[in-house]
């Protein structure tokens, strides 16, 4: 996942005083995807949203992200300010090491870790620290992304904890834990994918997935 999960951060352009998610595309990618989109369950009734997708090196689509709630921003904020309540779910193809299409090389094989690793730094990149020097930003940024690497690597380590929430109306186990910045869960599915979900203002204990059955919907 090293190679196409970096570039779904980029530092926010705080300057510009808010700002929409920066890769958020059209229906088309995800249309592309050989495996099911999971979202936020009938239970959620507020506003959904598409975002961006990230492929492999070979092109092929291997996860992306879906929004639920308010739109997430970054901003300069005050303590105290209300920044929004939002979850965003991302689905990430279950693959195994393989060949590239051209022959040239191996693919990495995706987990919950990948799962879990896309979500922290989905979270990173709405939370950008406002009081924080402009120019600090990149190496702010750099240290809490291998972090978040770090603790994706370690899901059973001290920094997680199991939450069970419903997959298609079935109890699943997640991996969670809570930062300064909002929360990070991820897990698996009958479907043959993992799960992963980041958000603020709205709890994690209240949510469930489910198959998104019209993704052409959301555009």
């Amino acid at each position: 996942m090293e190679t196409t999960s970096r570039a779904v951060v980029e530092a926010p352009d705080a300057e510009g005083g808010q700002q929409v998610p920066s890769a958020r595309r059209t229906v088309d990618g995800y249309l592309e995807a050989p495996f099911p989109w999971y979202g936020l369950d009938e239970a959620f009734s507020g506003p959904r949203w598409l975002m961006q997708v990230g492929t492999a090196a070979d092109g092929a689509v291997e996860h992306g992200s879906i929004g639920h709630g308010d739109e997430p921003s970054v901003r300069h904020e005050t303590a105290g300010e209300d920044r929004g309540k939002f979850a965003v779910v991302v689905t990430v193809a279950a693959n195994p090491v393989r060949r590239s299409a051209d022959g040239t090389g191996l693919l990495e094989a995706t987990s919950v870790s990948s799962a879990a690793w896309l979500a922290g730094v989905g979270l990173l990149s709405f939370t950008w620290p406002g009081q924080m020097d402009h120019s600090l930003r990149d190496d702010w940024l750099e240290q809490q992304t291998e972090t978040a690497w770090v603790l994706a690597d370690d899901l059973s380590g001290e920094d997680w904890s199991t939450l069970s929430l419903p997959v298609d109306g079935v109890p699943t186990p997640f991996h969670y834990r809570e930062s300064e910045f909002g929360w990070v869960l991820a897990g698996s599915t009958r479907e043959g994918v993992h799960v992963g979900a980041y958000g603020r203002g709205m709890s994690a204990y209240g949510l469930g997935f489910a198959v998104v059955r019209d993704i052409a919907a959301y555009e």
